[in-house]
């Protein structure tokens, strides 16, 4: 049966601000930086989310002090060579990121990494394409992800544009991926629990790649996997401490109200907590932190997707509370330090760079 509030086409949840703005929480450790490592940007059927939309999201009660784009299919070039027109993408984020940098819209430095697409099938091919972003960015440019997540299954969707079934394994994309690590960029990665084994055989292949799995991993709750959340998080959980065990692999811990993971927050009365959302939470994230360590973990908002679920400031509160047993220079791991470090935007130039210092 299809949900009445998820977008028949991208299968994302659809973002009700009247809803989401009847739970309102204090904001807790509002001095505590952070860099957000994962949002996109776009003009879509089912809702706009742009720069002004981000920023009233990061002003909304966390120092959030900069964040980094991911790819997700926007504005791509309408016309030129196929493997090129994602250089529209990171053109048109680059203008958002030079109107944040201006200073004019408020002290968070708005996409100031840019996650592009390349594909990485082309193997060898890469390393002009790659050039083209970095030229293109300004210096902005810290990886890049290609469309990956798929399952078997048509109940099982959370791209606009489904790939093909099998680009980790494709032939051609260890080599790409080897190109990428000689240009010293990380590969997002953002797969279903399903294809961890496939994300494991990459990291194994390219160790000298730093492989950044997204959403925790990418736990599924719906389709084939409704109701049976025990299941999936035994095997979830055996296959990310497979991951950590390889030192290349990092993971971004968010995701989890996206509606692949089968929660129905989207149904309430009003929107969850940071409380429930934390007590929901729990397990996945305390599950990668003790597997990776927090020096290998990034908290994430993935606005604005998980958006039809929660607010930005109580997802955030729900993270706090989280690390709320984490010592002083844990957090800022988890809160800023690692993706600083992973996307080396601690080595951006003076007039980009992401001021963590004390307010």
């Amino acid at each position: 049966m299809s949900d009445p509030l998820v977008h028949p086409a991208s299968r994302q949840i659809i973002v009700r601000e009247d809803w989401l703005r009847q739970t309102q929480e204090p904001i807790l450790e509002p001095a505590l930086p952070i860099v957000d490592p994962h949002h996109h940007l776009w003009a879509k059927d089912h809702g706009d989310y742009l720069l002004p939309d981000l920023l009233e999201d990061t002003a909304s009660g966390h120092d959030v002090r900069g964040t980094i784009f991911v790819q997700c299919g926007e504005m791509y070039r309408a016309s030129g060579p196929d493997d090129e027109k994602s250089l529209g993408e990171t053109e048109f984020v680059t203008g958002a990121a030079a109107m944040s940098a201006s200073g004019r819209y408020g002290p968070t430095r708005a996409c100031a990494g840019i996650i592009g697409m390349v594909d990485l099938t082309l193997g060898d091919r890469v390393a002009p394409l790659l050039e083209a972003h970095t030229a293109v960015a300004g210096g902005r440019f810290c990886g890049i992800r290609n469309r990956t997540a798929w399952h078997a299954s048509p109940e099982v969707t959370s791209n606009l544009v489904t790939p093909p079934p099998g680009p980790l394994e494709h032939p051609a994309f260890a080599d790409g991926a080897k190109r990428l690590a000689a240009f010293g960029l990380p590969l997002d990665v953002w797969a279903y629990h399903t294809q961890l084994p496939h994300v494991i055989a990459l990291a194994r292949a390219v160790p000298e790649l730093t492989v950044v799995v997204d959403h925790v991993g990418g736990p599924l709750g719906i389709g084939p996997f409704a109701g049976k959340q025990a299941e999936v998080f035994s095997e979830w959980k055996r296959r990310m401490q497979e991951l950590a065990a390889l030192p290349n692999v990092v993971v971004k811990v968010g995701g989890l109200t996206m509606y692949v993971s089968g929660f129905d927050f989207h149904h309430r009365p009003k929107p969850p907590g940071s409380e429930e959302l934390a007590k929901t939470w729990r397990p996945y994230v305390e599950t990668c932190i003790e597997a990776f360590g927090p020096s290998r973990c990034m908290f994430e908002s993935n606005f604005p997707v998980d958006k039809g679920m929660c607010s930005y400031p109580v997802l955030w509160n729900a993270l706090k509370r989280l690390a709320a047993g984490a010592g002083a220079d844990e957090k800022t791991a988890l809160f800023s330090g690692t993706a600083m470090r992973v996307y080396k935007l601690d080595r951006l130039p003076a007039s980009l760079a992401i001021d963590l210092s004390s307010p």
